[in-house]
């Protein structure tokens, strides 16, 4: 890895990140927020505070699911000596939803079909991405200049949201006090000053998974993101505004409201990052040091270390209770052979509820977890990524002038990511709009996913295709001749996933965060994976939970 500086377009270190969240924090006029985040998305004390190294020699942990929670879970049990067996279903790649596709063999030009960014907030991911020495490259754009395509109208999108106020505001029926409140306020009032509204102590509640939350909290928690617009005074027409021109929102209407509360809380969209060569390196790092005997990661002698056998294409159909030792027994099958069985003294399980739930439990977890295991929800996403011979998105037209950043709108697509390799060129002949890129044709929740993905291959394809055009003003079939390859993944349809994260519905927070968490088979059973976590649906989520889960293990040791 790159010397880490003060520059923050690469490698930013702590001191930096620090720096530029703290401004951050104080412009949004809540300066105390900065420590309390800091705190809670750092990671957890390091399992040798609860157990010394290669203590446990002879302990035998099976891991369920090679995601990135059950990757930092093996990571850190390693420290301590432990036997480790990590089971995947899937049998050609790891990382679980974390996944890189590439479209040339020089692994230059590709598309992100899991988690896309990493935002300066979220201190175990830099923790791990330091650790592992992987670059990292800014997201952001200076001058994205992207669309809102919304009703049939194409606008730029721009800081203050002045064209939204001018051009969108007009097709809308607004109140009319809806319409005296330029776009920044009437967004501000819709989320940022429901949070300022809570104390600091409580907003810290945001990101903490507790036996129970204050009042305060639990009436956001306990209502959708619609139903808290309609309390505040907005009408239906102003809700639409709001959905249309923040389409990924828009299709996360019916969930909680907490869920927006917390990324607002944390800032998760201020200058996001990516791994340089593909988010699926973090987990190849992973995989590679576990596999190693002398691995350079860790501050421990290399014969105090556990090993680590990794099965992949092993699924798990049981898991059960041997009631005469209180052991845990995995049932398996592979590509060869089915009902195969081996027994563990704990087991982490990693894998989304949506897939636990045709597993076999003998005998059933506790009553609240069976609960959770069948009602969580979770959200289907629909990414599909062109490989373009040219990118017409930077070209000097009225539909380009566009690097890096994202479009929305609010037909079925909802909204268009741009590469953001050329964001940062000095030299504008190394980045020519005639280059090869990689566009995010596609990247949608819930509703409008499963209909885009429930239609032939190539019906998909050309209503992405037609999609992108109409927001670019591009003519019909523009596309055809610069679209050389491409590739979708519906995550609803992906066989060991079924959804592309979990997200809370009204309640399900109070309900279930504390119980999903809760060990099972007296303290035999432990869970990890962003469903577990308070950021569903970030990397973050998934390293924290597998770092806690395996201290939560090491304490019961």
């Amino acid at each position: 890895m790159s010397e880490q500086t003060g520059n923050y377009l690469t490698n930013p270190s702590d001191s930096t990140r620090y720096e530029i969240l703290k401004k951050a924090f104080t412009n949004a006029g809540r300066p105390e927020d900065f420590e309390n985040v800091v705190e809670l998305l750092n990671p957890p004390p390091d399992i040798t505070s609860y157990a010394a190294p290669g203590a446990y020699r002879n302990l035998k942990v099976g891991i369920i699911g090679a995601g990135l929670a059950g990757l930092s879970a093996a990571f850190e049990l390693r420290k301590i000596g432990a036997e480790i067996t990590l089971y995947d279903a899937i049998e050609d790649r790891i990382g679980g939803r974390v996944y890189t596709y590439y479209f040339d063999q020089s692994r230059r030009y590709y598309g992100e079909f899991g988690p896309m960014r990493i935002p300066m907030s979220h201190g175990t991911t830099w923790h791990y991405i330091n650790l592992l020495h992987l670059n990292t490259i800014s997201t952001t754009s200076p001058f994205p200049n992207n669309f809102i395509y919304v009703h049939n109208t194409r606008i730029r999108r721009d800081r203050d949201g002045n064209n939204i106020t001018k051009y969108l505001y007009p097709l809308f029926n607004l109140a009319d006090y809806q319409e005296s409140f330029p776009w920044s306020e009437l967004s501000d009032y819709a989320f940022d000053s429901v949070l300022l509204s809570l104390n600091p102590d409580i907003r810290r509640e945001l990101l903490q998974i507790l036996p129970a939350y204050s009042p305060e909290y639990s009436f956001y928690l306990n209502n959708s993101i619609r139903e808290i617009l309609e309390m505040r005074g907005l009408s239906q027409e102003a809700i639409n505004l709001i959905a249309s021109t923040d389409s990924l929102t828009g299709g996360l209407l019916n969930t909680s409201y907490g869920e927006s509360l917390q990324e607002l809380y944390s800032m998760d969209f201020l200058n996001t990052y990516r791994i340089d060569g593909g988010m699926i390196n973090l987990p190849c790092a992973f995989y590679n040091s576990l596999i190693s005997h002398n691995p350079r990661e860790y501050d421990i002698a290399p014969d105090l270390l556990g090993n680590v056998n990794i099965k992949l294409g092993h699924d798990i159909t049981g898991i059960y209770q041997n009631s005469s030792d209180s052991k845990v027994i995995l049932r398996y099958n592979n590509t060869y052979t089915t009902n195969m069985y081996e027994e563990f003294d704990y087991v982490i399980c990693t894998i989304p509820f949506s897939t636990l739930r045709e597993v076999d439990i003998k005998p059933f977890f506790s009553n609240q977890k069976m609960q959770a295991i069948r009602e969580l929800f979770y959200s289907d996403s629909f990414k599909a990524a062109f490989f373009c011979n040219r990118r017409f998105w930077e070209e000097n037209a009225a539909y380009g002038n566009m690097n890096g950043g994202i479009s929305f709108t609010d037909l079925p697509i909802q909204s268009i990511l741009y590469p953001s390799d050329h964001i940062h060129c000095t030299k504008p002949s190394s980045c020519s709009p005639l280059e090869p890129g990689v566009l995010v044709s596609s990247y949608n929740v819930n509703q409008d996913s499963i209909r885009v993905a429930n239609q032939s291959k190539s019906r998909q394809f050309s209503l992405v295709k037609r999609n992108v055009e109409e927001v670019h003003g591009l003519p019909e079939n523009f596309l055809d001749s610069i679209v050389k390859d491409h590739k979708n993944v519906d995550w609803n349809q992906q066989q060991w996933f079924r959804g592309a994260f979990a997200v809370d519905l009204p309640g399900q927070k109070i309900n279930f965060a504390h119980t999903i968490l809760e060990p099972e088979y007296n303290n035999h059973v432990f869970f990890a994976g962003e469903h577990t976590s308070v950021k569903h649906g970030w990397m973050q989520g998934s390293l924290y939970s597998g770092m806690l889960a395996a201290n939560t293990l090491a304490m019961n040791l």
